[in-house]
Parts: C-alpha cells; sequence; structure tokens
C-alpha cells in the first residue's frame, strides 16, 4: 500500500507540475509556476487522493496543503522563498476556495486528470 501511495504522489507532482498555468493562477510565472497555485491545488489533491486540506499562516496570508494517510503534503512549497512553519490549522474545501474561482479550479482539475493519465 505504501509503495503504491508514493507512485500515486510522485505521479500527482508531475502532473501539477504540467498543469499549473496562468489558467490555474494569475500569479503564475515560468519562473515559479507554484506561486499563487496553493488553494486550487489543495483543492485538486483533495478531491483525487482524499485526506483533509489544512493550512498555515505565512507572511503573505493563509497558505493551503493537504494532509494525507497521515502525511503532509505541501505541492506548492516551491512557491516561497522562506522556510514554512507548518501550523496545521484544520481547513476546509470552502476555506481553499476562498483562494481560487470555478474557472481556475475547472481548469485544473481537468488538467491534472488527463496529465496523470498519460
Amino acid at each position: 500500500m505504501e509503495n503504491n501511495h508514493s507512485k500515486q504522489i510522485e505521479k500527482m507532482i508531475k502532473a501539477l507540475a504540467k498543469s499549473w498555468s496562468l489558467e490555474s493562477s494569475s500569479k503564475w510565472s515560468k519562473d515559479n509556476p507554484a506561486n499563487g497555485q496553493c488553494g486550487v491545488t489543495a483543492l485538486v489533491v483533495n478531491d483525487i487522493l482524499g485526506g483533509e486540506i489544512r493550512k498555515t499562516n505565512l507572511s503573505g496570508g493563509w497558505h493551503f496543503y493537504n494532509f494525507i494517510n497521515g502525511n503532509l503534503y505541501d505541492f506548492t512549497a516551491s512557491q516561497f522563498g522562506e522556510d514554512i512553519v507548518y501550523m496545521d490549522i484544520p481547513s476546509n474545501r470552502d476555506e481553499a476556495f476562498l483562494d481560487t474561482n470555478d474557472k481556475q479550479y475547472n481548469y485544473l482539475k481537468q488538467s491534472v486528470l488527463i496529465n496523470l493519465k498519460l
């Protein structure tokens, strides 16, 4: 099971990297593709892999990430030039959705699902 879970996480990392764009966050750039993607990414990962959405407070505001099978996964940590202190504050889909919109969410979800199948 654990090995399969690790493979799922690896596939997700690759699918997200191929999927992030200006369509999924207005803050996206070629130099920092994870920028502004935390809320939308946490939602899509939650849809596909389950688990919980958690948050921590950073200098720029709330940062969302996933907690799956007892492990913390921050798929968008690379956007920051600072070390992240994870407060593991329970969050939810509604809060994470405040960080995105329907168009960005639907785009990222469809793109990740397509890239996961490749």
